[in-house]
């Protein structure tokens, strides 16, 4: 059964339903594992949110990551110019095309699949504006710092991640999700909880509701420090987050004095803990210790 019937242009393009991803995944003999992080959406109504949700431009180009079965990889179709999926299986990649095909003709050559692991893509067949993807679980954060350094054209997008992750990536300092995810994720954008998604739209269902993070890009902080020097700064202090930022960048400093020492030059109290501090307190951090 499909997601709808074929109906005037008005109304919405049929998607993928239950039937019929499990049907793909039985002709290709495929079994959704908790190695690759693979639960495929079923249930149409959910895609259109999330492309409703990501805001996208007709003309954009949209970098999917894991499209799977390819269920959300049509909506996207639908919304934006040419969609970039990197998927790491070779079966599900070798397929993808030609169930766009199947579903949407038109837009067959709006698609470019690139058959590579998201955390080692360096390049792509073509720039991409925006990030839409529902992301494996288990490297949500990695993948989605690793393609925002390395594709600065990505203005903005919508992941959806592991609720618990989501609420990380979101968090603002002084909660008690607050973290070296949202940190470091605040390096590059302004991350938004956008929404939660329920377990049962998903095959397999997962165990725990997944959650809707967008972002929007803007500019690294001016600072004299690399990325590097400062995210050195952040996985010190909240590797020990509940000690005084004193004492967890003692190893980072080289001594508790001269973490004192790049504190109080940065402005930032030296008794205070690692969760209240934002992106700038951080990067005045690693520029003191750099200038040291």
């Amino acid at each position: 059964m499909t997601d709808s019937v074929s109906t005037p242009a008005s109304r919405p393009k049929p998607l993928l339903g239950a039937t019929d991803i499990r049907a793909l995944a039985e002709e290709l003999d495929v079994r959704p594992t908790k190695t690759l992080g693979q639960n495929f959406v079923i249930d149409g109504n959910t895609i259109r949110r999330i492309v409703a949700a990501a805001s996208l431009d007709p003309e954009e180009t949209v970098l999917e990551v894991g499209p799977g079965l390819g269920s959300l990889t049509l909506g996207l179709l639908d919304a934006a110019r040419e969609v970039v999926a990197v998927e790491i299986d070779p079966v599900l990649a070798g397929r993808l095309p030609e169930t766009v095909r199947t579903w949407r003709p038109a837009e067959a050559q709006n698609l470019h699949v690139v058959l590579a692991d998201a955390m080692r893509v360096t390049e792509l067949p073509a720039e991409p504006t925006a990030l839409v993807a529902n992301l494996p679980y288990n490297v949500a954060v990695p993948v989605v710092l690793h393609l925002l350094e390395n594709f600065p054209s990505l203005r903005h997008g919508l992941v959806m991640v592991q609720d618990e992750v989501a609420d990380r990536l979101a968090a603002k300092p002084g909660s008690k999700t607050y973290g070296v995810p949202s940190v470091k994720a605040a390096w590059y954008g302004t991350m938004r909880k956008a929404g939660v998604i329920g377990m049962n739209v998903f095959w397999p269902a997962p165990k725990i509701a997944s959650g809707l993070v967008g972002f929007e890009r803007h500019t690294p902080p001016d600072t004299t420090a690399s990325r590097e020097e400062v995210f050195a700064v952040i996985d010190a202090a909240f590797a020990q987050r509940r000690k005084t930022l004193r004492a967890a960048l003692a190893g980072w400093a080289g001594s508790p004095a001269e973490a004192e020492r790049a504190l109080r030059a940065a402005g930032v109290d030296p008794s205070a803990r690692g969760e209240v501090l934002d992106i700038h307190a951080y990067t005045r951090i690693a520029e003191a210790r750099h200038a040291a």
